[in-house]
């Protein structure tokens, strides 16, 4: 028997009576077989050692380290292997235990073995911070397979306290474990993670993009179209993907960024390779996730431009007015002291209509923190689902339409752009022009793989010159088609200037 196919069957029996609860709890899902050996199979093995040293810092059952090993006894070039296994699920660590103990004993090749029930990432405190000198004594390795846990911590705990060079707010237990396992690395090692993609952009992630990064060159990244078949009996909708990086300050040439169409036997996978430059951006650190030459040329397109909303003296804001938390200012129907709350529901097909007869469309104006000028904005819905065609979705907000009030308020999952003044009307049909644009909308999909519009990336984003957005308003009024056929057409006579 094949040692995945060993670890995998004792794996699954423990699955079928491990409670799902706890294990959601603590951020444990299992790797699928086929996962399993194609993370395996990312490492270059063309070495010239006898020996090689391998670290699993969230060892779980064993599934990942036992791909590897069984990679590195079907290559025939390593005769020792030395691994490191973290786990501290008491459960866990038995069933890790035996699978270790049986693919030492069932194995043609010398596999020593350790297992560590010690928290991966306080354990090694002193050695992360160098507390009396001990960065000296850190334990380095060749090779980093993991599957880490998906968590969110407080930023008071013990491992964001640990770790706080690279935590902003309250950080996920995986981007950790990167950043550790990083850490153990030796020179030109290599790891190879499968995570959530949610670290590639945003403020939240940006500083330890840039510590993993300086350190670390990616190599490959593998897309997962799909997000129910990476995790072999699990109920997981995250936006998952698999990198390999070495540890290198001298970046390669070009990234394999490699996706499959959604089956999880990794069959019929496409390959693409990218510039380096083009995927991880220099300025912020963010990751393009590129799959094809007509999203390369995307990014290369808007990537002209120089300027930013900030740059401008505009900037993409969140709704100010979480309703659920203000249900006693609420109101359904205008009163003397209510002033309109718009929602993402009242954007229809590139304007605000108001009102529309939806509950809860009128705020009191008792609360002050709560409102906003009533000026023109261009109003962005913060959420869309998976399944509609476009990620940005906008609407033109004109104070003149609405006289009778002073104040207006928005929801918090509205975003809206404004500026220290009141924008014109040109202005807000310009920028209208640019984010409801084909260009735009799959510049932001490559960024951002979620189906939030952050206002952090938005407002990150290269945009056209002030001249150039204005003249797009006035193109746009003139020809009165909100479509996103002539949002291209009128975008695109600017593109090529």
């Amino acid at each position: 028997m094949k040692i995945i196919d060993y670890v995998l069957n004792k794996t699954n029996e423990y699955i079928k009576i491990a409670s799902k609860e706890t294990r959601k709890r603590i951020g444990q899902f299992f790797t699928s077989k086929e996962t399993a050996i194609f993370m395996a199979s990312l490492f270059d093995l063309n070495i010239k050692r006898d020996e090689i040293s391998i670290l699993d810092p969230g060892a779980g059952s064993g599934i990942l380290s036992a791909a590897l090993i069984q990679r590195i006894i079907d290559s025939k070039m390593i005769k020792k292997i030395n691994l490191t296994c973290y786990e501290t699920d008491e459960d866990i660590v038995n069933l890790l235990e035996a699978n270790l103990y049986w693919v030492k004993e069932n194995s043609n090749i010398d596999i020593e073995y350790r297992i560590i029930d010690k928290n991966y990432i306080i354990s090694q405190d002193y050695e992360y911070n160098n507390f009396l000198g001990m960065y000296n004594n850190v334990k380095k390795y060749d090779l980093v397979i993991c599957n880490p846990p998906y968590k969110k911590i407080g930023k008071k705990d013990r491992e964001a306290i640990i770790m706080s060079d690279v935590c902003y707010g309250s950080p996920n237990l995986y981007f950790l474990f990167m950043q550790m396992s990083s850490f153990n690395l030796k020179e030109n090692g290599e790891l190879v993670f499968i995570v959530p993609r949610s670290w590639t952009s945003g403020a939240y992630f940006k500083k330890f993009r840039e510590e993993f990064l300086e350190e670390m060159s990616l190599e490959h990244i593998h897309l997962f179209t799909s997000r129910d078949k990476v995790f072999d009996k699990e109920s997981v909708l995250q936006e998952t993907m698999i990198i390999k990086a070495k540890k290198t300050r001298i970046p390669p040439e070009f990234i394999t960024i490699t996706s499959n169409n959604g089956n999880f036997d990794f069959k019929n996978t496409t390959i693409f390779e990218a510039d380096y430059d083009l995927v991880v951006s220099k300025k912020n650190k963010y990751i393009y996730l590129i799959t094809n030459e007509e999203e390369a040329n995307t990014i290369k397109q808007v990537k002209e431009w120089k300027d930013t909303l900030p740059s401008l003296g505009l900037k993409m804001k969140t709704g100010l007015t979480v309703d659920f938390r203000n249900s006693e200012v609420l109101r359904d129907r205008s009163e003397e002291e209510a002033v309109p709350l718009f929602y993402s529901q009242h954007i229809k097909d590139g304007k605000v209509v108001f009102p529309m007869g939806k509950d809860n469309e009128y705020i009191l104006n008792s609360k002050k923190g709560l409102l906003q000028e009533n000026k023109n904005y261009l109003f962005v819905k913060r959420f869309t689902s998976k399944e509609e065609k476009r990620r940005l979705q906008c609407g033109v907000y004109l104070a003149k339409k609405y006289p009778e009030y002073e104040k207006i308020s928005t929801q918090n999952k509205l975003n809206f752009i404004t500026g220290f003044e009141n924008l014109s009307e040109c202005l807000v049909y310009g920028l209208y022009v640019v984010l409801n644009s084909t260009l735009y909308d799959q510049y932001y999909r490559i960024l951002n793989g979620s189906t939030q519009v952050n206002s952090t990336e938005i407002n990150s984003m290269p945009v056209p010159p002030l001249e150039y957005i204005e003249n797009m308003g006035k193109d746009l009024i003139k020809v009165k088609d909100m479509s996103e056929k002539t949002c291209d057409e009128i975008l695109g006579r600017y593109i090529y200037v």
